[in-house]
């Protein structure tokens, strides 16, 4: 339902935290919108229209509005549905008919404001040429007409335009597509910054999973080795010594339930991460605990040195690494016996975990999930794991990770 949920609400926030300008592509990959834009067209529709009157009655020297030029200012109004779909086309198709409204005497006046608004979208389509190329077109045209065609195009008795006049006409131009360019590189950069949050979003995803892979497989890894041992031994017991087989299925039963409790909380994370958790994380603290169960699998695991107090995710790291070490030796090695080392000083702790040996069953190196796992541990704390075999036979995981110093002293 969650899952369902977020995609049916996902692309309304989209586009509610787009750009205060225009609306942005429904489609990921920028394809145009399915709607016209009838609202905004049908709105400056009636702007030119009415405008362009009011320009005629200041100007009437030129020639009066008949059904042919209203035939033109709508045409060029209604060519501005397509601007999104099809910009390059409508800004040629408005600046052509702009030219062909001036050429015919008809006033000046907001029939300039169409071919403002299909350039405008034609920028920030991406197209920058396509509308500096319109623009150029019917600025050429304007000189042309305005400079030589006029004694031969209505109105009669026109006269020549000034290089006063043709200035303000590039100045218009020139803002038109400022205007556009500013807008165009907002959207960039606002395309930019929503991907770089999604790509954010999806590496905190993808951090969060595999630190919730690696808890799952640190909890269970452990527990599931111990259960196996105390399975087997009891099993072997069964008839021989009834006494042993119940304290392996204690151990068994003490295991499952210590397991069980520490993936809920792992999944209590998971389903509400912004809540805190029920019980506090595993660390150093619990070594003791460890030990313990590491005896119930049949190994005697030695501890030297006296834990420090760290930061959370740092103890949460060094009793994982402890763990899985231990657990390899139980699955691992032949060895019954293991040693765990900690020393800390000089802004660092240093956790060593050795058994003698020899491999057993599975290759012991570092290729396993659980090696991986401590490695990563160690690398997000800013810290380092070597493990490997060591001369004697035996097997050693050496583990730094930083701590505080004031806490050393």
């Amino acid at each position: 339902m969650d899952e369902q949920r977020a995609r049916e609400h996902g692309p309304a926030r989209r586009r509610h935290h787009g750009p205060p300008w225009g609306d942005p592509p429904d489609a990921a990959d920028g394809t145009p919108r399915s709607r016209l834009p009838w609202r905004t067209t049908v709105a400056l529709t009636v702007l030119v229209l009415v405008g362009s009157h009011a320009a005629a009655r200041a100007q009437p020297h030129r020639e009066p509005l008949d059904p042919y030029a209203h035939l033109l200012l709508l045409g060029a109004c209604g060519l501005l549905l397509w601007r999104h779909r099809h910009p390059v086309p409508v800004a040629f198709g408005t600046a052509a008919l702009a030219l062909v409204y001036l050429g015919a005497g008809y006033p000046y006046g907001p029939v300039l404001a169409a071919v403002a608004v299909a350039c405008f979208s034609t920028v920030v389509a991406g197209h920058r040429r396509a509308a500096w190329a319109a623009l150029g077109m019917l600025w050429a045209g304007h000189l042309l007409i305005a400079l030589w065609l006029y004694r031969r195009l209505p109105p009669p008795g026109d006269t020549g335009a000034t290089p006063g006049q043709e200035m303000i006409i590039a100045s218009w131009v020139l803002i038109i597509v400022s205007l556009a360019e500013l807008v165009r590189l907002r959207r960039d950069q606002w395309a930019r910054e929503r991907a770089e949050r999604a790509q954010a979003a999806g590496r905190r995803a993808d951090e969060e999973r595999l630190r919730m892979a690696r808890e799952l497989h640190d909890v269970l890894a452990h527990s599931i080795s111990v259960i196996n041992v105390q399975a087997g031994m009891g099993l072997a017991l069964l008839d021989t010594d009834p006494e042993q087989a119940r304290s392996a299925l204690t151990t068994i039963k003490a295991a499952s339930r210590e397991a069980l409790g520490e993936v809920r909380q792992v999944l209590d994370t998971l389903r509400a991460p912004g809540d805190a958790p029920r019980a506090p994380a595993p660390g150093l603290g619990r070594l003791p605990e460890l030990v313990e169960q590491a005896a119930g699998a049949g190994l005697t695991v030695v501890v030297t040195g006296k834990p420090p107090r760290l930061l959370p995710g740092a103890d949460l790291a060094a009793f994982r690494i402890v763990q899985e070490a231990l657990t390899n030796v139980v699955r691992h090695s032949g060895s019954r016996h293991a040693r765990v080392r900690l020393e800390h000083g000089g802004g660092k702790l240093r956790l060593r975990i050795d058994d003698d040996g020899p491999a057993t069953g599975a290759e012991a190196g570092g290729s396993g999930n659980g090696l991986a796992g401590m490695r990563e541990r160690a690398a997000a704390l800013g810290g380092t794991i070597e493990a490997g075999a060591r001369a004697d036979g035996g097997f050693r995981v050496l583990a730094v990770l930083p701590s505080d110093d004031r806490e050393d002293r």
